[in-house]
């Protein structure tokens, strides 16, 4: 496939130009574990503003994903497994105010694999982050969800 259909067809993992760049000038790849590690290796030079930049792409965690992009279906299909009920939600509501009030973002976690108390627990642990851990956490997390999304778009 071209670059260009390549590019458009990784970008709903993470918004992210120069990631994308390098997962699509990768190619061939012989193994979906070697896309990976190109993708594991781009997200580790990403700056706070490009984090923050991807993040704008992301839905609360909690909040259903408006829209019919990619990028919402899988953001509301890695949330659907998390079994949010309408306690949970409300606490997760108030745990994201809070976070956003402290940190000027959204709380970005991987929801894929973890449970509704689970991303609770995070995210009130992740509330006594200091700014730079934090920044680094949400990096890492953003790097998980979009190793996920591509290695689903990948694999067999």
């Amino acid at each position: 496939m071209p670059a260009d259909q390549a590019a458009d067809l990784i970008r709903p993992c993470v918004d992210n130009e120069r990631w994308i760049t390098a997962v699509v000038a990768g190619r061939p790849y012989d193994t979906v574990d070697a896309a990976l590690e190109v993708a594991d290796r781009a997200a580790a030079t990403w700056s706070a503003a490009d984090v923050d930049r991807a993040l704008a792409q992301h839905p609360r965690i909690g909040e259903r994903a408006d829209g019919d992009t990619a990028e919402a279906e899988l953001s509301r299909r890695e949330q659907a497994a998390t079994g949010i009920d309408d306690t949970t939600e409300a606490q997760l509501l108030t745990g994201n105010r809070a976070y956003e009030a402290r940190f000027g973002r959204v709380f970005l976690i991987r929801a894929a694999g973890r449970s509704a108390t689970q991303i609770l627990a995070e995210l009130t642990r992740r509330l006594d982050n200091t700014a730079e851990d934090e920044a680094a956490e949400a990096s890492r997390e953003l790097a998980q969800i979009a190793a996920l999304r591509l290695e689903g778009l990948l694999a067999p």
